[in-house]
């Protein structure tokens, strides 16, 4: 995948962290504590979010640790600090989808809006990385790409809607494989906007529930496939990490229910086997 959108995307984020951070640039380095720390994680959730605050405290650790490495600062302050954790009950940010939301939402797609959203709903694409996908990607019936954010090689099959989707595709002269409907290279914030007015419309409709996001695909493809019984390092293979950490983090959704009654199955035949044994002794 090219530069990487998700470089661009992370440098974006620290530079949000950097511009907010910068009423404190003045502070003298021994001044920070794990305390002080923590208030500043706070105050930042307060202000912008619970996410934004973990981001924060993420972002100290790390100037911190390099820090130290260096011999600037003895301790990382951040180190070992808890991320604020999300209220019970409250919503997760990117649910996967469910049967009937994907098929709503890919009949009411324009057409130029159809390969993107099939890149992330049949191969697990970050919306970024599907987004600024070059065209050299897709060849001999294969995806050969790397992830932007860590680097990772995806390299698969095309499964079959995806090649129904790379048909259907409106022909342009974008130097990426999607293009918005000027022909041109589709930027994140772009994508959203025109996302945006179908997602609202589909929940006015009752066709979709309240809370689809484009990042929640990834969520979708780990769900499904920890279903089918797969395990966490070839869904993390399929979504390009590098650890298993993060599939199991998009897969927990998973509906087990399949698996385990074949477990139980299994458990109470053992059991009854058992219970044979005990009741005629060899």
């Amino acid at each position: 995948m090219r530069s990487t959108g998700g470089q661009v995307r992370t440098q974006a984020d620290y530079q949000r962290c950097f511009d907010y951070l910068k009423a404190i640039e003045d502070t003298p380095l021994i001044k920070f504590k794990s305390p002080l720390v923590v208030r500043i994680r706070d105050r930042a959730a307060e202000q912008k979010g619970r996410r934004f605050g973990n981001y924060i405290k993420a972002v100290l650790s790390l100037l911190f640790a390099r820090g130290r490495e260096r011999g600037y600062v003895k301790d990382n302050p951040a180190y070992k600090i808890r991320s604020i954790r999300k209220p019970r009950g409250a919503p997760d940010a990117n649910r996967p989808w469910a049967d009937g939301e994907r098929e709503a939402v890919l009949a009411a797609l324009p057409p130029h809006m159809g390969l993107p959203v099939a890149l992330m709903m049949y191969c697990g694409l970050d919306p970024q990385d599907a987004l600024t996908l070059p065209p050299t990607t897709v060849k001999d019936g294969m995806i050969n790409a790397r992830r932007g954010k860590t680097r990772q090689p995806v390299w698969l099959p095309i499964p079959e809607p995806l090649k129904v989707a790379l048909n259907a595709a409106p022909k342009h002269d974008a130097l990426t494989l999607c293009a918005n409907s000027r022909g041109m290279p589709w930027t994140v914030s772009g994508f959203r906007a025109s996302w945006r007015p179908i997602k609202l419309r589909l929940e006015e409709n009752g066709q979709i529930r309240p809370g689809l996001t484009m990042k929640g695909l990834r969520h979708t493809v780990a769900t499904i496939l920890a279903e089918m019984g797969f395990d966490e390092r070839t869904v993390a293979d399929m979504l390009g990490q590098k650890t298993i950490e993060m599939a199991r983090h998009y897969s927990r959704r998973a509906d087990k229910t399949k698996k385990l009654r074949s477990v139980v199955t299994d458990f109470d035949a053992e059991l009854d086997r058992r219970r044979t044994k005990k009741v005629n002794p060899q």
